[in-house]
């Protein structure tokens, strides 16, 4: 059969992390800890479930396309942001937002450079579109060189370069100054910045949008605002970038639940902060939780994750597996050869990380 296009022919899938949450009953969802797509574990803002509630009785609210230009919505998302409002669009998902990117910016055929080991779905995303993906790997101590970096962009001569900045699943964090600096040094190459979890990290470019034409960013509300169900995310890029996307975008694939969704979560930012922090407060205790056990290595990195290394590949397989059967889920990091012995733990509040070192401790006792 040739029906497909020729780039999905031979193609490597986006490999996904158990849904076995989906399949139990809701009432018995609170007896697994779902800690592999690094969502929030805990719900939003209350304001977003009254939101929905008010929705539901409008009587137009369900026949009619949802709004295709929610002023409040982006207005919302450019305070917080802090940059002018024609910065700023949003999408349903940030990995929505790639597709677009890809289609935009990517012709067939063009080198794209990804910084990696890293989120995986981008990489489809764009051989789905007949690029041209090639990777630049963090060292196998999970370093980064930057002298390694730039001489791959020079070889490759990339379109677009990838950058999940904290670094998903590793956990680097690059600097303001550096991320100009790339700017500068390679004007003709278009940066994606993926901010997937600047709450966490702290670091943002997102004021370089306003200098620089080749620099975009990506962001997503399902991480710190506990929205991963909405699919919401938005775009951070110079006023004409973002005009280049609202070329094709379609205005009205975002639903109305999800755009109230986010402006309710935006409009209680305390709330995400003081999850921020509690993430934050449970991931120290874990990280030192671990090293205190002497078992393995766990690289705490920048996000609401750590990755944790195993002695070998076996010992990994065993331990996922008896988590697992401790319903306690976990990302296996298969990305790369570099984090073939390791995976990524999502960090959530400090009572459900006490848990999971005492299931780990039970492991290795």
């Amino acid at each position: 059969m040739h029906f497909p296009n020729k780039y999905l022919r031979n193609i490597s899938p986006y490999k996904l992390a158990s849904h076995a949450i989906w399949a139990v009953k809701p009432q018995d969802r609170d007896q697994i800890l779902k800690l592999d797509w690094n969502e929030a574990t805990i719900p939003p803002s209350p304001l977003v479930k009254q939101r929905i509630l008010d929705l539901l009785g409008q009587p137009d609210f369900f026949h009619l396309y949802p709004v295709t230009h929610n002023e409040k919505l982006l207005t919302l998302i450019a305070r917080y942001v802090g940059v002018p409002v024609d910065n700023v669009q949003y999408f349903a998902s940030s990995d929505a937002l790639h597709e677009y990117i890809c289609k935009v910016f990517i012709g067939v055929g063009d080198p794209v450079l990804i910084l990696g080991p890293s989120y995986d779905n981008f990489r489809l995303t764009c051989q789905a579109n007949g690029a041209d993906v090639h990777f630049s790997e963090y060292n196998a101590d999970f370093t980064f060189d930057a002298h390694k970096f730039e001489d791959d962009i020079s070889r490759f001569e990339p379109a677009v370069v990838y950058i999940c900045n904290p670094n998903n699943p590793t956990g680097n964090r690059h600097s303001v100054d550096y991320i100009e600096y790339l700017l500068n040094s390679f004007p003709d190459t278009l940066f994606l910045i993926d901010e997937a979890y600047y709450e966490f990290s702290g670091v943002t470019v997102k004021d370089l949008v306003l200098k620089y034409d080749n620099i975009l960013i990506s962001r997503t509300m399902s991480k710190a605002f506990a929205l991963a169900n909405f699919r919401v995310g938005y775009l951070i890029a110079s006023k004409e970038n973002v005009q280049f996307v609202n070329r094709i975008r379609n205005p009205k694939n975002i639903s109305t639940i999800a755009q109230e969704a986010a402006v309710a979560a935006l409009e209680d930012l305390e709330y995400m902060r003081a999850y921020v922090q509690e993430v934050k407060k449970a991931k120290d205790f874990f990280v030192h939780a671990i090293q205190s056990l002497n078992k393995n290595t766990i690289y705490a990195g920048y996000g609401n994750f750590v990755l944790i290394k195993c002695d070998s590949y076996e010992d990994k397989r065993s331990l996922l597996q008896f988590l697992a059967e401790k319903n306690i889920f976990v990302r296996d990091t298969i990305q790369s050869p570099i984090v073939r012995n390791c995976f990524r733990v999502t960090c959530g509040t400090l009572e459900q990380m006490k848990h999971v070192v005492e299931v780990i401790a039970d492991y290795y006792a």
